[in-house]
């Protein structure tokens, strides 16, 4: 069996708030050699963990990100990766936030908010060297699209979203990947540990549930998912909240395959797969599974409609209690990491494989 491998040692970026210097150039942030990827409102806001920025340069040497006063304070957790090298985390806040790139400097720069929560990087400009060439980042022809709860969005991880599994099957296809998962989240549209709606409806608006509690954007707008790169895979894992707020099997089959209807009507033709809980392991060896057989039924139900490209992925066994925290029986980041490396190979069983390189090369 592959797992996936993660160092237990996280290096830490240095960021310096300072002023431009004059021999850098100003990028706005709408310039289109920016690739955007994830969410990102009006104000060039990110919101849900994962959001980012791609940049392409040759002969870049310096670089810098200017950030309005929309971004999280203090400041926001940023994961940043120099040539498709593992992502170290940065703290950076209003102003202008110097990046220190590897000695040589770097061909190809991701950034990404990595925070479920407080995770808004206002991106302003960029500034960089005057001898910089930019070019247009080139996305994979692979790109998932995740959809989940905190099981899916690194809470309680060190580096976030980074470091969760969705984001290492990402990177294991080389691929593009989007991750909306929001921790205490129902798929029913309904009040749950903090969260004002569900994924049933937030995954169709361009904020997470924090605009509720953030004071300049206390509102929702919906997301355009023409914006998005179109995934070429959806994976979906989903329900542990919904049992947890005794939501009964019924109602959350009914909604699932009714969210199913509005995801068709996005990604008419992709493979869409379909998650079983792996539960909440104990320490006595015993695991706490619900929705017994209604994952199934889901997939079952899609099929007898004619949609024959739904898939379960039967997770059952796939967590044990050395796995997980044990205060909140959350994946760990070694849990995390063999949750990545057991889909990944389910998947190459599958028929999926990963690409040979990146479409932008370092």
């Amino acid at each position: 069996m592959l797992y996936l491998v993660l160092s237990s040692l996280f290096l830490a970026a240095t960021i310096a708030v300072t002023s431009p210097s004059p021999t850098t150039t100003t990028i706005a942030h709408d310039d289109p050699r920016i690739f955007y990827h994830g969410r990102w409102d009006k104000s060039s806001g990110t919101w849900w963990g994962g959001s980012g920025i791609k940049l392409c340069a040759e002969d870049l040497t310096s670089l810098a990100l200017t950030l309005g006063p929309h971004t999280s304070a203090p400041s926001v957790s940023l994961g940043v990766s120099f040539d498709y090298a593992s992502f170290v985390t940065m703290n950076a806040s209003e102003g202008v936030n110097e990046i220190l790139l590897p000695e040589g400097g770097a061909n190809v720069v991701r950034i990404n908010a990595e925070g479920w929560q407080n995770n808004r990087m206002n991106l302003l400009a960029l500034e960089v060297d005057s001898g910089a060439k930019l070019s247009r980042y080139t996305p994979s022809h692979l790109a998932f699209q995740f959809i989940g709860d905190s099981l899916s969005a690194g809470q309680f991880l060190p580096q976030g979203v980074d470091q969760a599994w969705p984001f290492l099957v990402g990177e294991s296809f080389r691929a593009e990947h989007n991750i909306n998962a929001q921790p205490g989240a129902t798929l029913t549209d309904m009040v749950s540990y903090g969260n004002v709606h569900g994924i049933a409806f937030q995954f169709f608006q361009t904020e997470d549930t924090g605009y509720y509690y953030t004071m300049d954007h206390n509102f929702t707008t919906p997301w355009h998912f023409s914006r998005d790169i179109p995934p070429t895979h959806v994976v979906i894992h989903i329900g542990a909240n919904d049992a947890s707020q005794n939501v009964t099997q019924p109602a959350f089959i009914s909604t699932y395959l009714h969210f199913f209807d509005h995801l068709r009507e996005l990604y008419p033709h992709q493979p869409i797969f379909v998650f079983t809980p792996w539960g909440w392991p104990n320490a006595d060896g015993t695991i706490s599974y619900y929705y017994d057989g209604a994952y199934q039924e889901i997939v079952d139900t899609r099929h007898e409609t004619g949609d024959k490209n739904v898939f379960l992925v039967n997770t059952t066994g796939w967590m044990t209690w050395e796995d997980v925290f044990p205060d909140n029986q959350h994946p760990t980041v070694p849990g995390h990491a063999k949750i990545a490396g057991l889909f990944k190979n389910w998947l190459e069983k599958w028929g999926l494989h990963a690409a040979r390189e990146w479409a932008t090369l370092a």
